[in-house]
């Protein structure tokens, strides 16, 4: 198996004619070893040698998660004694999905985020310091640490909270590079002023930043991009990913969008109609994995909405570019007449000063209409500061949420449950949700 970082500088005549022989490839593979791909081809008629490029998946039906949660073992390609790593991520209908992986898939998973980390500018020099699970099924934490190793870099697996010894670490092993959940970060930056550690004299010069937006749309720095830079002298890239497409896209240093990794992944931006958007047009993700051995996905919906951008980045590769996630189906908010994603009232409740940590809670009122509650540690218990909250939602939602103070040690078991491997800033306990 062999692949090269160099695929996404190539011209895109180049890249799509690669693109069109592995789709090619692995619509054999999935006709042959995949029950439920098989079983979906014959139900629908579909002969597979129709399929003559990327332009012609529009012809074929998409995959949804809840076809991965309801027939999950039917989507194996390989016999159990192949499987080396069970990895799970969350499923839409409570239990979790399990996404098996073979010795290559391994190979090409670390592959990725050796890519990954290339494309961030990072080189065998640098050390890591992983802030984030490497248990719990996580393939994310797995991902990092074999994409570090492949690169010949130092790692340093620390693991998610604890500033204190995040910062002690920091202090006697030198990392340069700290990968992290950005509002995790900005937690660091508020025990180190609390603890007078002079942060822009330590060794760290760089982020990749998991699970969060840092960015806007047009790619300039959100609320939560700025809480960091604006104290803390680093360079920060963003990163976006999800275990069923076993591929990240990764900011170059331009900033400017994901980059898209040819050789691992198709990507289609699809409209509610499941029909291509033009580039810049927000549409839901669609990807289908190339290489993948034990569960390879064809036209698979991730509920992410994004934007595409097809114009050559400066850094020289010419491959699409994914914006920041703009919200998640499965998290749109209907709420009194206004219509919001999660992310947005992310961005609104990291500009709050009066606000110190938040969950945001959607549940059906008694008309199954959507309401927000939101669990709030303000900075102060005051009349004034929850006037100031009240006030500042009011004006930018123009409707008003219901609100829950907390103690902190209420909101750490609220972000941090035992059975969560990152930080929950959304519950959804609509009907149905």
């Amino acid at each position: 198996m062999i692949y090269s970082p160099q695929s996404a500088f190539q011209d895109k005549i180049t890249i799509s004619a690669m693109q069109n022989k592995k789709l090619g490839e692995m619509l054999r593979y999935i006709n042959t070893h995949s029950p439920h791909y098989k079983r979906l081809f014959q139900n629908n008629n579909i002969d597979i040698s129709a399929i003559q490029s990327v332009k012609d998946l529009v012809l074929l039906p998409v995959t949804n998660k809840e076809d991965l949660q309801q027939n999950n073992d039917d989507f194996l390609c390989v016999g159990k004694n192949r499987i080396i790593e069970y990895t799970s991520t969350s499923g839409t209908l409570g239990s979790p999905v399990t996404i098996a992986l073979t010795e290559n898939d391994l190979q090409r998973l670390a592959y990725n985020e050796y890519s990954s980390f290339v494309c961030a500018d990072s080189k065998p020099d640098d050390i890591f310091q992983l802030m984030l699970t490497l248990d719990r099924q996580f393939m994310a934490g797995m991902a990092y640490y074999s994409g570090i190793r492949k690169l010949g870099a130092g790692v340093v697996r620390v693991g998610p909270g604890v500033p204190s010894l995040q910062w002690e670490t920091i202090a006697r092993l030198k990392p340069t590079t700290i990968v992290a959940v950005p509002s995790f970060i900005v937690k660091l930056i508020q025990f180190a002023a609390e603890h007078n550690i002079a942060i822009n004299k330590t060794s760290v010069q760089k982020a990749i930043c998991i699970g969060e937006n840092i960015r806007n749309t047009d790619f300039s720095l959100n609320v939560l991009g700025k809480k960091i830079t604006g104290h803390w002298n680093i360079k920060l890239y963003s990163t976006y990913a999800s275990t069923e497409m076993q591929t990240a896209f990764t900011e170059c240093g331009e900033g400017k969008g994901g980059h898209h990794q040819p050789e691992l992944i198709i990507i289609e931006l699809l409209d509610e109609n499941n029909q291509p958007v033009p580039a810049g047009v927000p549409g839901e993700v669609v990807i289908t994995s190339l290489g993948v051995e034990a569960m390879p996905l064809l036209r698979y919906k991730t509920g992410d909405i994004c934007m595409a951008f097809d114009e050559p980045c400066k850094c020289g590769r010419s491959t699409l570019r994914l914006s920041p996630v703009i919200g998640r189906k499965k998290q749109m908010i209907k709420f009194k007449g206004t219509t919001l994603f999660a992310p947005a009232l992310f961005e609104l409740l990291n500009g709050m000063a009066e606000v110190r940590e938040y969950v945001a809670e959607v549940y059906s009122n008694e008309i199954g209409t959507d309401e927000v509650l939101l669990y709030l540690v303000p900075v102060r218990n005051t009349e004034e500061c929850d006037h100031q909250i009240r006030a500042y939602l009011q004006a930018k939602l123009r409707v008003s949420p219901h609100i829950k103070y907390m103690l902190p040690e209420e909101m750490q078991k609220l972000q941090f449950p035992e059975t969560s491997r990152k930080p929950v800033k959304f519950i959804d306990k609509r009907t149905g949700g």
